[in-house]
C-alpha cells in the first residue's frame, strides 16, 4: 500500500501554514519561553487541519469523480470509508491535543472541529456561508495559538477576525477555480486583502514595530497580489487556481508579519523560512 495518496489527502503544504498560525498566535500572546508543552498546540492544529481537509475530499467525492477524477478517493487509491475514518480520527486527535494543553485550548479545538464539519457538509457551496465558516476555522486556529497564554485570549481575540477576512477572500476565489469566475468576486477579494494588511500595519504601529512589519506585509502583498491581478485580467480556472494557491501558501508570510508586529523578529524569520518548505511540498502535493 502506498502512503502517498493518504498524504495527498492531508495537503502537506497546507499543514505547514497551520503550524505557522500557532506560532503567530504564540507571538501575539507574548508567550515568554519555548516549552515542550506547546507541542500539544502544534499537534492539535495538525489534527484539526489535516482532518478537515481529508473530510473535505470525503464529502466532495461524488463531485470530484466528475471534475477531478485523478484525486485519491475517486481514483480508487484511497477507499472512501478509509478516508472518512482517517479524517475523523485526525479531528479527534486535534481536539484531544487541545484539551491536553488547557481547557480553553480544548474548547477552541472542539469549536474548530465542529466548524470544519459544518463547512464540509453544509456551507461549502454557499457564496456567503462558505467563506465565512472557512475563515472562522482559520481564525479559530490563530486563537488556538493565542490560547498558549490564557489571559491573552480576552485581550487579543479580535485579531482572530483578520484571518477570517483573509480566508474568506481565498474561499470566495476558490469557488470558481474549476470553471472560471467573475471579476467582481476577485476585486472584492482584493479589497479583503487590503483590509488585512491595513489592520496588520495599524497593530504593528501600536506595538512600535511598524518598520519591520512593513517589510513583511509588503512581501505578502507582492506574493498574493501578482497572481490575483493575473486572474483579474483573465478570470479562467487555471489562473484562479494559482491565485488560490498563492493565497494559501502566503499565509505563512502573513503569520510571520504578526510575529514581527509583536516584536518577535527572530520568530518571524523562522516562520518565514517555513515558506520554502511549504512551496516545495506544494509542488509535490495538491494545495487546492
Amino acid at each position: 500500500m502506498s502512503l502517498k495518496p493518504y498524504l495527498q489527502l492531508t495537503r502537506p503544504a497546507n499543514l505547514v501554514t497551520a503550524v505557522a498560525d500557532i506560532l503567530a498566535g504564540i507571538a501575539i500572546a507574548g508567550y515568554p519561553f519555548a516549552s515542550w508543552e506547546l507541542g500539544w498546540l502544534i499537534l492539535a492544529t495538525l489534527g484539526l487541519y489535516g482532518g478537515g481537509i481529508v473530510l473535505n475530499d470525503v464529502f466532495d467525492a461524488p463531485l470530484d469523480a466528475v471534475e477531478r477524477p485523478e484525486r485519491p478517493i475517486p481514483s480508487g487509491k484511497v477507499p472512501l470509508r478509509q478516508a472518512a475514518f482517517m479524517g475523523g480520527s485526525l479531528l479527534l486527535i486535534g481536539v484531544l491535543s487541545g484539551f491536553a494543553y488547557s481547557a480553553e485550548s480544548g474548547l477552541i479545538s472542539l469549536i474548530v472541529a465542529l466548524l470544519t464539519l459544518v463547512y464540509n457538509r453544509f456551507a461549502k457551496h454557499s457564496r456567503f456561508f462558505g467563506p465565512l465558516v472557512m475563515g472562522s476555522c482559520r481564525g479559530g486556529n490563530l486563537l488556538l495559538g493565542i490560547s498558549s497564554v490564557t489571559p491573552a485570549l480576552w485581550h487579543w481575540w479580535p485579531i482572530a477576525l483578520v484571518p477570517v477576512v483573509y480566508i474568506a477572500a481565498i474561499t470566495m476565489i476558490s469557488q470558481d477555480e474549476v470553471h472560471g469566475g467573475k471579476r467582481g468576486y476577485l476585486f472584492l477579494a482584493a479589497a479583503f486583502y487590503v483590509t488585512v494588511h491595513t489592520v496588520q500595519l495599524y497593530v504593528s504601529s501600536l506595538e512600535g514595530n511598524l518598520f519591520y512589519a512593513c517589510l513583511f506585509v509588503a512581501l505578502h502583498a507582492l506574493l498574493i497580489g501578482l497572481p490575483l491581478y493575473k486572474a483579474m485580467v483573465t478570470p479562467v480556472g487555471p489562473l484562479i487556481g494559482k491565485a488560490v494557491k498563492a493565497g494559501v501558501l502566503s499565509l505563512i508570510v502573513m503569520n510571520a508579519a504578526w510575529c514581527v508586529a509583536f516584536g518577535y523578529f527572530g520568530l518571524g524569520i523562522f516562520v518565514l523560512i517555513l515558506l520554502p518548505l511549504s512551496m516545495f511540498l506544494g509542488k509535490k502535493f495538491a494545495v487546492t
